[in-house]
């Protein structure tokens, strides 16, 4: 399974719309899309928020319910276990 840090960047204007369909509608995450955890900052204007998944496509229409109120950032992470195991393995 991967692990992806997402940031999202709330549109101006639209914390209020973003928290309503949360509390409306939940995540709305796809079958094989993990929430993990999530930080927001203290202005509420972007959220970093830990998914896993197999598959990108499940990702996108994950983003593809949210991205009417809010701009994504998807970077590939590695736990601090894994990026060892990995730099192991270099020459």
């Amino acid at each position: 399974m991967k692990t992806y840090m997402i940031i999202e960047h709330f549109k101006p204007g639209k914390t209020q719309e973003i928290y309503a369909r949360l509390a409306a509608k939940g995540r709305m995450m796809p079958s094989g899309l993990s929430y993990v955890d999530s930080w927001i900052e203290a202005d509420l204007r972007k959220c970093y928020q830990v998914m896993r998944t197999d598959s990108q496509s499940k990702l996108n229409e994950w983003i593809d319910q949210w991205k009417d109120l809010m701009e994504f950032e998807v970077i590939p992470v590695l736990s601090s276990s894994e990026a060892r195991e990995a730099a192991e393995i270099l020459p």
